[in-house]
């Protein structure tokens, strides 16, 4: 990783920070890549319950960068590199739901639009400054959307929603995208910063392993066809769950009525 992303860790709360403020955050292969790197790093370590990812400066990310002097990179190997059909532009999905299954918070401090919006989206759930605008901006450029937007957004708004989002080039500002779908709090920008770190720490007063097997079956449930296999999945993970030292601590405290500790066991 580069200076293009920065981490900061804050008790069991991890903040991914898009670093590139003079451009708006505006995507180079290489910040994209390492937002994945970063969040794959995140999921790997069990000291880390909670992910938060937002921009520095006034924007939260400004979409692909455009400019003649973009430069192509990649972290993989020139085979892998050749046969990957996905990029980074998949990956933002398959990185935050798939690979990393702790709750991924996006902390939305600024402009979101085209695949920086796909970034956010694919956040688990997403705080949104009063005066930040979303925009999928596609067909104003005669394209197509990335970046899972074509999941994420009929999963947050529904179908009919999500297709005059995009169709009619709208732009939604703070309440407004709380109002559609795409965000489940809107905060005054003065106060934005604190109200993210504080929404990420009342998270790490449940047990990670509650809220790790509690996103596989939410992330699943929209993979699996299958009721039964669903529900087979569902009644394996409460045993995981109740069988974890957090799980009996949890009940413990329930029963004697006190605030339980988790370690993540």
């Amino acid at each position: 990783m580069t200076s293009l992303v920065t981490t900061a860790d804050q008790g069991h709360v991890r903040t991914i920070t898009l670093n590139r403020a003079e451009k708006k955050n505006a995507l180079s292969q290489s910040l994209a890549w390492d937002i994945i790197g970063a969040v794959d790093a995140a999921a790997l370590d069990d000291n880390i319950w909670v992910v938060a990812i937002t921009g520095s400066g006034d924007a939260f990310c400004a979409g692909l960068d455009l400019s003649p002097d973009a430069k192509p990179y990649s972290p993989q190997t020139a085979m892998t590199a050749q046969l990957d059909d996905i990029g980074w532009v998949g990956n933002f999905l398959l990185a935050i739901r798939k690979r990393c299954d702790k709750p991924v918070v996006g902390g939305i401090n600024g402009v979101a639009v085209g695949a920086g919006l796909g970034l956010a989206m694919a956040t688990d759930v997403r705080l949104i400054a009063r005066s930040a605008r979303l925009m999928a901006g596609y067909t104003r450029i005669g394209g197509s959307p990335d970046a899972g937007l074509t999941i994420t957004l009929p999963q947050a708004m529904g179908y009919e929603k999500a297709m005059r989002f995009m169709m009619e080039n709208r732009t939604l500002v703070g309440e407004e995208a709380v109002a559609w779908g795409m965000a489940g709090e809107a905060v005054d920008d003065a106060n934005f910063a604190a109200r993210l770190e504080e929404y990420c720490q009342s998270l790490c007063e449940w047990s990670p392993i509650t809220l790790r097997l509690l996103k596989r079956g939410m992330v699943r449930s929209y993979e699996s066809p299958d009721l039964e296999s669903q529900l087979r999945y569902e009644v394996g993970n409460i045993r995981k769950a109740f069988s974890s030292e957090d799980g009996q601590e949890a009940r413990r405290a329930f029963l004697e009525k006190r605030k339980p500790v988790f370690q993540g066991r």
